[in-house]
């Protein structure tokens, strides 16, 4: 059902629904005609799944912090074992495979054109949504109910457009709807979407959009403006845009907190001139990346983050974090919410410090530090790898922190929980040393894969897979841990 494009000046949007169902709601089959899309949820004030793909944000703070405050049990035993290997698929082309989440029944992986349900104790198929070209984007968050939202490519063809949007049930893998929207006669190509409460949110240089994640119902979209438009939009417990006005090398943008059901601006923060692109790295408490004039040097895309007050839009700290002292990587170009390696809870930032000497011979290390969200100073705290190890904050479990540990050579990787209060670690899971587990597992790069954690278990998956990637035993789509203990 097409949905014309509005555009919006600066800082304002309609604060009603600008569009009406014209035809009946359709009754959606498994297989769609049209593009694959990638596209997550939020909560309607409920709590937040935090294990969803690229859960590397957000977290409210939950008290003192402490082991006991989280979720995730520790074990009697963290020495885990392979649950199962799903093999990388034979293609004649690199295909995009981004998009993973993680329930407490489904552990659900995007193949080629194709999104697959898996039992996440078994690795056995309970379901198949197949898609008729592959998925281009998924949003990193799921309802409490576990809907999700994706954009694919309605064929195979290399370079048709993400020009199809659709809802997924992750727990039965049913498809609730699918929908395109038109700027003039041509369907708007969409690389950035999200899911915020009950809102799937789009947003591209040719006009973004908003559907009801349960009926795909048309909410809202931007007003129109000559020179404005929404790059794209963070998720989760609360809906920010990035919206982008001027021309190529006059850029201004800014940071808006929007109410997801009426497309409301709430608050508005204008960066400075200059800063051609950002990302959001959590939408509560609001936090946005940004490589201010090219300064990072390194490709991480991060210089700079912002602490933001979403209720006023007023800036309450910036960090400056140079890409040669520290980790993280975000993608503002294209994927407006693809940040890795950085997480938000407790008031802070943790970034993982660059790789380093270590006190061995020939060993590298590094650290996750953290700063203080209201003054951008850092807090002293301070968690160690140990030699041979490099630590990546992967998501918060209430008030501690959860991250991954990439290996030496000669051992498996690690799951720690990290104290919120005291920074002490805990070890919940560590891989096996066979060599051809740790083969496997070295392929997954936290800076570019997708990991997930939760319930005891481990889940690490590849974005890409390649031609070349058929038939080698280091290559998996994706490999699942867990511990006995």
């Amino acid at each position: 059902m097409p949905m014309h494009p509005q555009g919006g000046p600066g800082g304002k949007r309609n604060n009603t629904a600008l569009y009406v169902v014209v035809a009946a709601v359709v009754v959606i089959a498994l297989i769609v005609v049209g593009g694959i899309v990638y596209a997550g949820s939020g909560d309607d004030g409920k709590k937040q799944d935090t294990a969803s793909s690229g859960g590397t944000t957000g977290g409210q703070d939950k008290g003192s912090g402490g082991t006991t405050g989280g979720k995730e049990k520790v074990p009697a035993d963290p020495a885990a074992k392979v649950l199962f290997r799903v093999p990388t698929p034979s293609v004649q082309d690199t295909v995009s495979t981004s998009g993973s989440w993680l329930t407490d029944k489904v552990y659900a992986k995007t193949g080629v054109d194709e999104i697959v349900g898996y039992d996440p104790v078994t690795g056995g198929k309970l379901w198949t949504v197949e898609l008729p070209g592959p998925v281009c984007a998924a949003s990193r968050h799921m309802t409490d109910d576990h809907r999700t939202a994706i954009t694919y490519q309605p064929t195979k063809k290399k370079y048709d457009g993400c020009t199809d949007i659709a809802a997924i049930d992750l727990d039965t893998g049913k498809q609730l709807w699918t929908r395109t929207v038109k700027s003039g006669d041509y369907p708007v190509n969409y690389r950035n979407v999200t899911v915020a409460q009950h809102t799937v949110a789009l947003g591209d240089s040719n006009g973004g959009a908003a559907f009801d994640i349960d009926s795909g119902k048309p909410l809202w979209q931007p007003k129109p403006a000559e020179d404005c438009y929404d790059a794209g939009y963070g998720g989760g417990a609360k809906l920010v845009a990035v919206r982008s006005c001027g021309s190529s090398d006059n850029t201004r943008l800014s940071i808006q907190t929007i109410d997801p059901e009426s497309g409301k601006v709430i608050s508005e923060y204008r960066m400075d001139p200059g800063i051609e692109y950002a990302s959001v790295v959590s939408t509560d408490p609001l936090v946005v990346a940004a490589d201010v004039g090219d300064s990072a040097g390194d490709g991480s895309g991060i210089s700079d983050y912002f602490s933001i007050d979403g209720r006023t839009g007023k800036l309450l700290a910036r960090i400056s974090a140079p890409g040669k002292t520290y980790g993280g990587r975000c993608d503002g170009i294209t994927r407006i919410e693809d940040c890795k390696e950085i997480a938000v809870g407790n008031g802070k930032l943790y970034v993982p410090t660059e790789e380093h000497d270590g006190s061995g011979a020939y060993s590298t290390t590094n650290e996750i530090v953290a700063f203080d969200l209201t003054t951008g100073k850092p807090t002293g705290q301070r968690a160690e790898a140990g030699d041979g190890y490099l630590l990546s904050p992967l998501r918060m479990d209430g008030g501690n922190l959860l991250a991954y540990k990439k290996p030496p050579y000669d051992k498996g990787g690690q799951v720690v929980s990290i104290d919120g209060a005291t920074f002490k670690e805990t070890k919940l899971l560590e891989n096996p040393a066979q060599e051809s587990v740790r083969r496997a597992e070295s392929s997954m790069l936290p800076d570019y894969a997708e990991i997930l954690f939760g319930h005891g278990r481990l889940y690490m998956s590849d974005v890409f897979v390649d031609k070349a990637d058929a038939g080698d035993d280091r290559q998996y789509l994706a490999l699942a841990f867990g511990a006995d203990g």
